[in-house]
């Protein structure tokens, strides 16, 4: 992993503790009015904005080679899909991600990052076939049928590039840690990865039921695409802020 690139603030000096690949993404991002997300998210946390606007993504990819470290690969838990929805917050300086919610493939790799890094994770069934360029994916949570799903087809249609400081694609991509929260308490996770090699994307999004905000509508928002091939990320321990 390349370092050099400039990151917001240094890398952390204690050793990583898992390492994984993210594959096959497509980012799809909705502008949102502040007042609709504020309720669902910690009152410590302050809503991050770009020029004035929030923003909502739904980020359907695959997730191989998970490993912690000095250990080989996770039986088991080594290759499956995935699907998160993310907001963009900042505290202290450091502007990072927020979860609503992580559907996985992986019925143990959802108990092991609900235990120890208290994240939102949700056991789904979820395909991700790839048909040359595009991908066919879809995702439905257990136990909660039709209320959470995405169908959609996506294809990259660019060249890669990789988005410039300052820009709206850096300001929703280029982000080096989470926040989550347990007990009324704030955690932090720093994550640390290459640039990303983004390309612009179209989608055919047929049901997308993962966005838990009755008063948003997606059918009058269109989404802004991207799609990453994928790249190498490294995650730290959850540390209490």
């Amino acid at each position: 992993m390349n370092n050099s690139h400039p990151r917001p603030w240094p890398v952390p000096r204690k050793p990583w503790v898992m390492k994984q690949t993210w594959e096959h993404l497509l980012f799809a991002h909705w502008k949102i009015d502040i007042d609709f997300i504020r309720p669902y998210i910690p009152e410590y946390l302050e809503i991050d904005t770009f020029n004035g606007d929030a923003w909502i993504a739904v980020v359907p990819f695959e997730m191989r080679n998970i490993r912690l470290r000095y250990l080989p690969e996770i039986p088991f838990t080594s290759s499956f899909a995935e699907i998160n929805v993310r907001t963009y917050v900042t505290k202290n300086g450091k502007p990072g991600v927020y979860f609503f919610s992580l559907d996985a493939a992986n019925l143990l790799a959802v108990q092991v990052a609900k235990t120890f890094f208290y994240l939102p994770y949700y056991y789904a069934t979820i395909s991700s076939v790839k048909d040359g360029d595009s991908i066919k994916y879809h995702s439905i949570r257990h136990k909660q049928k039709g209320e959470y799903e995405f169908t959609a087809s996506y294809k990259p249609t660019s060249e890669i590039f990789f988005a410039q400081t300052g820009t709206l694609e850096s300001w929703l991509t280029e982000r080096y840690c989470l926040y989550t929260s347990h007990n009324n308490k704030l955690y932090i996770s720093e994550i640390n990865h290459d640039p990303w090699p983004l390309q612009h994307a179209e989608a055919n999004i047929t049901c997308n039921t993962m966005i838990p905000i009755s008063d948003f509508h997606l059918e009058q928002n269109k989404p802004l695409l991207h799609y990453s091939k994928g790249i190498d990320v490294v995650l730290w321990g959850l540390e209490k802020m």
